[in-house]
């Protein structure tokens, strides 16, 4: 590939992209405006002002719930839990908590002849 045809073809791309860019936002200004209609109806049917809407929207924050902080919010992990250590190697003090591979410590011992059970906690 040679870098006019690169260049050429890099160029058609972001026409493109720029073309469907353009698309999504009249598809959203499209949908925006029925929307937009049935709430000042609804204002107008429950005599709201703009000024309570506009308290109403500060008093939550001053930020409107969009799709992208929505997911934001929706994506973060839950707080990590401290998982409780059940076994204890006696002399080196070295913890494990029963979950995933077990460590060295322990298969060393239970290849040694030692039961994993000796190291339980109570």
């Amino acid at each position: 590939m040679t870098r006019d045809t690169y260049s050429a073809l890099k160029l058609k791309i972001e026409k493109e992209i720029v073309k469907l860019q353009k698309k999504a936002h009249d598809l959203q200004a499209k949908r925006r405006n029925p929307i937009i209609t049935s709430i000042i109806r609804s204002m107008a049917d429950y005599d709201i002002t703009p000024e309570e809407i506009a308290a109403a929207y500060h008093k939550r924050g001053g930020k409107a719930s969009t799709p992208k902080t929505a997911a934001k919010t929706a994506s973060k992990p839950a707080t990590k839990r401290t998982v409780p250590v059940k076994y204890r190697h006696p002399k080196t003090g070295e913890c494990w908590t029963g979950r995933g591979k077990a460590p060295r410590w322990i298969t060393a011992a239970e290849a040694a002849g030692e039961n994993r059970e000796s190291f339980r906690l109570a």
